[in-house]
């Protein structure tokens, strides 16, 4: 799948083409295809063998002056935007019923960056993955359609148990949106259990009903809900809801990655290794081994080539352990120095380890076509807490340097030569 995507911009207008034109290709990820009219347009949807990601397109245009433009669009299943001069009420809503995303009007430059956030979180919603749990076949279809207009991944619940084993199975939903009255657990009941646990506080869960009291909202909300419609919703209002929802969850992931990412390294930091690790050590069903790797003569480096070069090598590095222990806690502990937290035995661990090693001394680094070794010490005891593990694998690396560098040692020594 081809990761530049063709937004056909359909507008009888210069200054709206040149406009839309800068804002969807300033992203990177889009490019515009112009047209002045309806013909122009249908031109290039039968000679392109490339499908369109969507479309922006104004209902006035010479050769199409109501709004065929965007049956056109619906024909060829392209998600369509309308960007126009007019309100109409009965336009809007019609318009909305036969399938299009959106109807923004031209009241200011605002307007067009509108537009453009929308084909935006249509890039952005490609394989996110929402689960609707709702007892009613038609109603859970509804959503369904709903959401898949704007590229969603649906899955569906019949239910809140249901609900559930889809949740703890599947750690790639993002988001909820589930009805109150549900047979086996409501709606009410499933949002409880969820942000009682900590591996869902990140899910975001909008509330749905066509019953109860105005307290009920309010009651979804305090169970931890990030939203709640009543039944039946204007489908405008329930994207609104939950692209605002997905938003601001979002913010607050790029925040805490702020506090918890290393920037030159992008690998977490040591504040995010002693609350995330200690999880990781908590709830472990096998092994937990932790390894202490520091790069060796680091201080060297900075000597003779500058901090440039240093924070070059840091990073080059820093994207050699993401790559060699995907599925491990991988962290940048202080200056030089990382470390790895595995669901490994202290003998699988070493096995990694070992390999990895072989790979750097295969290679160089920047202009300077520095060679880099790393000291490594490694524990995988039985430990009281995380803490005393990485105090074990930290003891074990002052070995591995006073040896010689360039090694292994987990309490015995293991010469990577």
């Amino acid at each position: 799948m081809s990761l530049v995507k063709k937004v056909l911009v359909v507008e009888d207008s210069p200054i709206v083409l040149k406009i839309l034109h800068h804002l969807l290709s300033q992203s990177g990820i889009f490019v515009p295809v112009l047209s002045a009219c309806y013909e122009d347009a249908e031109r290039h949807l039968k000679q392109s063998d490339e499908v369109c990601f969507a479309a922006i397109v104004d209902l006035n245009l010479p050769d199409a002056a109501n709004g065929e433009i965007v049956d056109l669009m619906l024909l060829h299943n392209i998600p369509c935007i309308v960007l126009t001069a007019s309100f109409d009420v009965m336009l809007r809503l019609s318009l909305l019923n036969k399938g299009v995303l959106d109807y923004i009007t031209k009241e200011s430059r605002f307007s067009f960056n509108n537009v453009v956030k929308v084909v935006e979180r249509l890039y952005k919603n490609q394989g996110v993955k929402v689960l609707v749990a709702e007892d009613s076949s038609a109603s859970r279809r509804y959503i369904k359609i709903l959401l898949e207009q704007y590229y969603f991944n649906v899955i569906e619940a019949e239910n809140g148990q249901v609900a559930l084993a889809r949740l703890e199975t599947d750690a790639n939903i993002r988001m909820l949106i589930t009805d109150y009255n549900m047979p086996l657990v409501n709606g009410y009941d499933l949002v409880k259990m969820l942000r009682n646990n900590s591996r869902f506080q990140d899910l975001v869960i909008i509330g749905l009903s066509a019953e109860g009291d105005n307290g009920l909202s309010a009651k979804f909300i305090k169970a931890g809900a990030n939203d709640f419609l009543r039944k039946p919703f204007d489908h405008e209002e329930f994207h609104c809801r939950v692209v605002h929802s997905l938003e601001a969850q979002e913010m607050l992931e790029t925040i805490r990655d702020q506090v918890n990412i290393d920037p030159l390294t992008e690998l977490y930091n040591r504040r995010y290794l002693f609350d995330e690790g200690e999880l990781w050590w908590r709830n472990a069903t096998s092994s937990v081994s932790l390894a202490m790797l520091s790069i060796d003569h680091f201080k060297g480096i900075n000597d003779v080539y500058g901090y440039v070069v240093g924070d070059r090598i840091l990073e080059a590095i820093g994207k050699e352990v993401r790559y060699a222990f995907p599925e491990m806690l991988v962290c940048r502990f202080a200056g030089e120095v990382f470390c790895v937290v595995a669901h490994l035995s202290e003998s699988d661990l070493l096995d990694r380890l070992e390999i990895f090693m072989n790979q750097l001394r295969s290679k160089t680094f920047t202009q300077a076509k520095l060679d880099v070794t790393f000291s490594i010490g490694v524990c995988g005891q039985v430990a009281e807490s995380l803490d005393a593990l990485i105090r074990a694998a930290d003891h074990h690396l002052t070995e591995a340097k006073r040896l010689g560098r360039d090694r292994i040692f987990a309490g015995r020594q293991t010469d990577g030569e």
